[in-house]
C-alpha cells in the first residue's frame, strides 16, 4: 500500500479496477470482485483459514469491511447451508489473491457456487490483488481505520472524494447497529445441526421439547439457533427492543441473549433496563458476544473499544471453572473491562491471547455468557458444552 500519488490522485495503475482508501490517506490499488460500488466501514482483519460465507453473514460483522488474512479464498465456493443470515451484514471483503476457482462438492449456488458470483448477487463489493499481511500489521499497529472499497470495471474513482467519505464515516463507537440487523418480529425456530448429506434437520416444535427458550435478536446467527434446538428447546425468537414484559409473557425456561453488531454502550441504551428486569424474574440466561457485553452492562459493568479486536477461529481460551483450554471463533471489536467487576460478577473465562475477559457468571444466580461463538466449530466443538450447562441451569442443576 502506499500513499496516493499527489500529482495524479485519481489515476490508477494499468489494470486496476477496484481500491482501498483509508481514512488516514493510505491506498491500495487492486482488481474488483463482487459487486460493483462503493462500500464504507470499520476496516478489520480475520485469521480463519475457512468459513468465508459464514464470516460475511454473520449480523456482528455490519458497519464492518473485512480483510482475509488467509490468502484463498473462494475454494470451497458458496452455498445456501452455510448462510448465516438471509443477507451478508458485511460492506465488503478484501482479499490477497484472486477468488479462487471452487473446487467443493457443496459449492452449488450461483454460477457453479463461485464466491464472487454469490458477493455480486449480495451486493458485497470487493478487492482482490491487495498486500492483506501489510494491511493486517497496519491495523495492529493504528487500530482499526474508516476506509472504502471502490469497484469499478472501467477503472475511474475520484480518490479525493473516495477519502473524503472515509474520513466522513462517523465509526462504530457509539453507533447502535442492533436494530438495523434484528428481526422485526417474532418467529419460531426448529431447525436442527447440520449432517453431511442431510443438510440441517427439522425438528419438532410440539410438546416433546424439553425447554422454552426465547432468543433476543441483537444479530443472531442461524447456527446459535440449531444448537439451542439440538439440546431439546423450543425457540422463540423476539425484536431486539422487545421488552422483558414481552419475553416474560412466553414462560420461557430460560432467556438467549443473542451476538450482534456495533456499540453495546449505544444498544445498551434501551436493553439494559430490559435486561436488568429479566436478570430480577430469576430466569436462566445464556448470553454470547454482544448479549455478553449488554448482560455485563446490565450487571454495572463497563465496555471499551479494543484497539484491533477479535477476529478468527484460533483464540484460545481458558474455562475458569473447569481449567480446560478450548479453540475459539470470535468477532468483536469491544470488550468488558475485566478490572473493577461488581460484586457478584465474576470471570469464567480468560482469553490466552491477551488475557482479555471472555466470559462471566453471576454468582448464585443461573446466569452466564462468554464473549467468543460457542456455536462455531473451529475445535470444532470444543465449546458446545456451554449449550449443555445452559440446558441444566434450565433444568434447575
Amino acid at each position: 500500500m502506499a500513499a496516493a500519488p499527489a500529482s495524479r490522485p485519481n489515476s490508477p495503475p494499468d489494470g486496476a479496477t477496484a481500491v482501498l482508501v483509508l481514512a488516514d490517506g493510505t491506498l491500495a490499488w487492486g482488481h474488483g470482485a463482487g459487486a460493483e460500488g462503493e462500500a464504507v466501514g470499520e476496516v478489520c482483519f480475520n485469521t480463519a483459514m475457512t468459513g468465508y460465507q459464514e464470516i460475511l453473514t454473520d449480523p456482528s460483522y455490519a458497519g464492518q469491511m473485512i480483510t482475509f488474512t488467509f490468502p484463498h479464498i473462494g475454494n470451497v465456493g458458496s452455498n445456501p447451508e452455510d448462510m448465516e443470515s438471509a443477507d451478508p451484514a458485511a460492506r465488503g471483503f478484501i482479499l490477497r489473491e484472486s477468488v479462487t476457482v471452487p473446487a467443493n462438492f457443496r459449492a452449488n449456488q450461483g454460477s457453479g457456487g463461485h464466491f464472487s458470483d454469490w458477493a455480486r448477487k449480495c451486493g458485497l463489493v470487493g478487492i482482490t490483488g491487495v498486500d492483506t499481511r501489510r494491511l493486517t500489521r497496519h491495523i495492529r499497529m493504528n487500530g482499526a481505520p474508516n476506509g472504502v472499497v471502490a469497484h469499478r470495471q472501467n477503472g475511474k474513482f475520484d480518490v479525493p472524494a473516495l477519502l473524503a467519505r472515509a474520513r466522513a464515516w462517523p465509526g462504530l463507537e457509539g453507533m447502535d447497529l442492533a436494530r438495523e440487523v434484528s428481526t422485526r418480529q417474532s418467529y419460531t425456530w426448529d431447525e436442527g445441526l447440520w449432517a453431511l448429506g442431510k443438510g440441517y434437520a427439522a425438528k419438532a416444535t410440539n410438546g416433546s421439547a424439553r425447554f422454552h427458550v426465547v432468543a433476543v435478536d441483537y444479530g443472531i446467527k442461524r447456527n446459535i439457533l440449531r444448537c439451542l434446538v439440538s439440546i431439546g428447546a423450543r425457540v422463540t425468537v423476539v425484536p431486539c427492543d422487545a421488552t422483558a414484559e414481552d419475553i416474560l409473557a412466553h414462560k420461557p425456561d430460560g432467556v438467549f441473549l443473542s451476538n450482534g453488531p456495533g456499540d453495546p454502550a449505544a444498544t445498551g441504551e434501551y436493553a439494559v433496563p430490559v435486561l436488568q428486569g429479566l436478570i430480577a424474574s430469576g430466569t436462566p440466561i445464556f448470553g454470547i458476544c454482544l448479549g455478553h457485553q449488554l448482560l455485563a452492562l446490565a450487571l454495572g459493568a463497563k465496555t471499551t473499544k479494543m484497539h484491533q479486536g477479535h477476529r478468527g477461529a484460533n483464540h484460545p481460551v481458558k474455562d475458569l471453572t473447569t481449567g480446560k483450554v478450548e479453540i475459539t471463533s470470535m468477532n468483536h471489536g469491544f470488550t468488558v473491562e475485566k478490572d473493577g467487576l461488581p460484586d457478584g460478577l465474576a470471570m469464567s473465562h480468560v482469553s490466552l491471547f491477551d488475557g482479555s475477559l471472555c466470559g462471566l457468571e453471576v454468582m448464585g444466580k443461573p446466569i452466564f455468557s462468554v464473549q467468543y461463538h460457542p456455536e462455531a466449530s473451529p475445535g470444532p466443538m470444543d465449546s458446545h458444552y456451554l449449550f449443555s450447562r445452559f440446558a441444566k441451569m434450565m433444568e434447575g442443576g
